[in-house]
């Protein structure tokens, strides 16, 4: 208990810290009077107060939330099953690692221009992106969870006659879910990067288009708010993920 308070009280001195080098950033390199003032920590916070007490920004929130979800489930639904595959035949795995890692190393915004022109605008081409942008860490740390299992645990289901179907549902599945977890976990930081400018193609509503609105109104205030959201918002995913692998891995 005394090393959890520990680690949360060195938690919060380095954001007060962060938060020093920002305030002395502006007073450095900004003029006091001038338009870097509006970047500054207290009419930041200020118009994060103002920001947090409007309905229209938790419509932004949901709509950017639910873009995640569902980049993140399509990437579920099409990673896991591709690492099973890939990390139960060697062979499966040694034709498909270069395509994998090819496709693996190219940056999911470079593909914005290409998806607008075959699905529009809209939350298609956002879906895609995301998918796209969170497959490789679930695929790849499936695979890597599949080799990684125990051998004498596949033995013991040959052994005791298991099909297929029942060795994968009670013995790899289970054995790999840790590595998808962390897979997801890294996906979630990836998403939370790709999603502002994706929300920039366009749509009307998110994150990503109200920071574009906020520097279209020249609320420069506003427009640190927002990313100061974002940071705030991108923390409390990745600490939802880390709880849920920890549940887990401890379980």
């Amino acid at each position: 208990m005394r090393t959890h308070v520990i680690h949360a009280g060195l938690g919060l001195v380095g954001l007060l810290g962060l938060l020093l080098l920002w305030w002395a950033g502006v007073q450095l390199f900004g003029e006091a009077d001038g338009l870097s003032a509006r970047f500054a920590p207290q009419a930041t916070l200020a118009s994060l107060v103002e920001l947090l007490g409007q309905a229209e920004v938790y419509g932004h929130i949901w709509v950017s939330l639910k873009r995640i979800l569902v980049g993140l489930l399509l990437a579920l639904l099409i990673g896991v099953p591709l690492g099973l595959l890939v990390g139960s035949y060697r062979h499966l795995e040694a034709a498909t690692t270069p395509a994998f890692q090819f496709l693996r190393m190219i940056s999911p915004l470079s593909w914005m221009p290409v998806v607008v022109m075959l699905m529009g605008v809209g939350d298609q081409p956002i879906y895609f992106l995301l998918a796209f942008a969170a497959l490789w860490p679930i695929l790849l740390n499936t695979a890597a969870g599949v080799r990684q299992l125990d051998p004498r645990w596949l033995q013991l289901s040959r052994s005791l006659s298991a099909t297929r179907w029942e060795t994968l549902c009670k013995v790899i599945v289970p054995g790999v879910i840790g590595h998808v977890l962390t897979g997801v976990r890294l996906a979630i930081g990836i998403l939370w990067i790709v999603l502002v400018p994706c929300e920039m193609l366009g749509v009307s509503a998110g994150l990503g288009y109200f920071i574009l609105d906020t520097r279209d109104r020249l609320a420069y205030s506003e427009l640190m708010a927002m990313v100061l959201l974002i940071g705030v918002l991108g923390f409390m995913l990745d600490a939802l993920a880390r709880a849920l692998h920890r549940r887990w891995v401890h379980a």
